[in-house]
């Protein structure tokens, strides 16, 4: 499976900086299935299935002539037409998602989660040592699990913290069964 976003992308920077009628044509046209996944998020996958089928799939059938027939009138050397070469040679996996209502149109969700891993690449590096790294680690492990219960991980860390010192060994009393409790 291929990611529609990235196909677009490339319209989209080509766009930015040298505007055409044929890149506004491919940005529309990627659009218009954008805009029929908008209508049936969230709804089951046998009924996103058969909407595909119904609407989407004709306009991807067209996208790709309209391709196809751009593509002989484009220079080789333009880079609408490099564009164009990009989708068409992965049409096939940008066209898997008709076929299957599990599937989303691009992976931008999965990048959004994997953001934070490489926004915090170059960070890692700064860790200092082994100890470091795993402190790292565990405060991401703590931000991902707040994450996963539905927290604001920092106002969950913050809580933590104001909380921490009610724990420390002199503030909590030994009570007859051998537990602490705070003081």
């Amino acid at each position: 499976m291929a990611c529609w976003a990235h196909a677009r992308r490339k319209f989209h920077d080509i766009h930015a900086v040298h505007p055409s009628p044929a890149t506004t044509e491919a940005i529309d046209r990627i659009g218009a299935l954008y805009g029929i996944e908008e209508q049936i998020r969230g709804k089951p996958a046998e009924l996103r299935r058969q909407v595909r089928q119904a609407r989407a799939k004709p306009l991807a059938d067209t996208l790709r002539s309209w391709m196809e027939a751009t593509l002989q009138s484009l220079s080789k050397k333009r880079e609408t037409a490099g564009a164009i070469r990009y989708a068409l040679a992965h049409w096939r996996a940008l066209t898997r998602y008709l076929d299957d209502g599990r599937l989303e149109i691009d992976n931008n969700a999965a990048e959004r989660v994997l953001r934070c891993v490489a926004m915090g690449r170059k960070n890692y590096l700064f860790a200092g040592s082994y100890s470091g790294g795993e402190r790292a680690a565990a405060m991401y492990s703590l931000i991902g699990s707040a994450k996963l219960n539905g927290l604001d991980p920092e106002l969950y860390l913050r809580t933590v913290l104001a909380r921490i010192a009610e724990l420390l060994p002199w503030n909590l009393i030994p009570n007859q069964t051998g537990t602490s409790q705070a003081a």
